[in-house]
C-alpha cells in the first residue's frame, strides 16, 4: 500500500496531529539552528524532535553501519519505548509524528478517536502487530494522512518513492531513542532528560548532516507546547 508523502510542514502536521485527537495546546514547530542560541528559541517543554533527512547513499550506508553494530554488540532497550513497524511506502511523516505521540501519553491526553483505541488496543502488540494496525486497519489515521498529505505546497504521487525520510527523536525512561519504522529496532542514542532532550537530539541531527557531507536538504521540527 502506497501513501501520498506528507510535506515537512508544522502546519500540515500539526492539523494532522489534531484530526488525531491531539489537544490544541501540543504543536509541531520549526527548528531554524542547531547550535546553542538557536535551540534556545524553541518553546519548552519539548517531547521529541522531528528530522526529515535525504535518503542518499551516504545516509544508508551510515545507517546499515549503525544497525549492523547494534545487532553486534547489542544496545540498551528497557523499558521499552512504543514502536512499531512502518507497513505502507511513503508513511514514514504520520509515523514519526505518531510515535512522538505514543512515547509521550504522560503529557498528551489524547481526545476520543482512532489513534487512542489503536495506541490502547496495541499497548502489548509488537512491532510488526502495531504498525499493520495503525497504517492498514485504522480507517481515522489513513484517512487524515490522506487528506492532509494533499494540503502541502509540493506536488506528491504516492507511485513514486519519496526521496525523504522521516525519523522521530525521544525521551523514553532516561534515555534518548531514534525511532524509525523502516528499521527493525529503536535505536538508543544514549542517557538524556527531558529538560535536555532537544539538545542532546540537537547532537544525533548533527551526526546525520555530517554524514550527508555535502547534501542540505534537511529539516528539524519540535513537538512542543503552545501555552508556556
Amino acid at each position: 500500500m502506497n501513501w501520498l508523502p506528507l510535506e515537512s510542514n508544522p502546519d500540515v502536521l500539526n492539523k494532522l496531529m489534531q484530526r488525531l485527537g491531539v489537544p490544541k495546546r501540543w504543536n509541531v514547530v520549526d527548528v531554524y539552528g542547531l547550535d546553542r542560541e538557536s535551540l534556545q528559541w524553541v518553546p519548552r517543554p519539548v517531547l521529541s524532535v522531528i528530522l526529515l533527512y535525504p535518503c542518499n547513499d551516504k545516509i544508508n550506508e551510515y545507517m546499515e553501519e549503525k544497525c549492523k553494530e547494534i545487532k553486534d554488540k547489542g544496545q540498551v532497550i528497557s523499558p521499552q519505548p512504543y514502536f512499531f513497524r512502518q507497513t505502507a511506502a511513503n508513511a514514514c511523516g504520520t509515523a514519526a509524528l505518531i510515535h512522538s505521540i505514543a512515547n509521550n501519553r504522560d503529557q498528551i491526553v489524547l481526545n476520543e478517536g482512532g489513534l487512542k483505541k489503536a495506541l490502547e488496543e496495541t499497548e502489548n502488540a509488537t512491532p510488526e502487530e502495531r504498525g499493520e494496525l495503525l497504517q492498514s486497519n485504522c480507517q481515522d489515521i489513513v484517512d487524515a494522512h490522506k487528506e492532509l498529505a494533499g494540503e502541502g505546497q509540493t506536488q506528491v504521487n504516492a507511485d513514486e518513492g519519496s526521496s525523504h525520510h522521516f525519523i522521530a527523536l525521544v525521551h523514553n525512561n532516561g534515555y534518548l531513542y531514534e525511532l524509525d519504522g523502516k528499521k527493525e529496532f529503536p535505536i538508543n542514542h544514549g542517557p538524556t532528560e527531558p529538560g535536555k532532550l532537544l539538545e542532546d537530539a540537537a547532537k544525533v541531527c548533527k551526526e546525520y548532516i555530517e554524514k550527508a557531507e555535502n547534501d542540505i536538504n534537511f529539516s528539524v521540527m519540535a513537538l512542543t507546547s503552545c501555552i508556556q
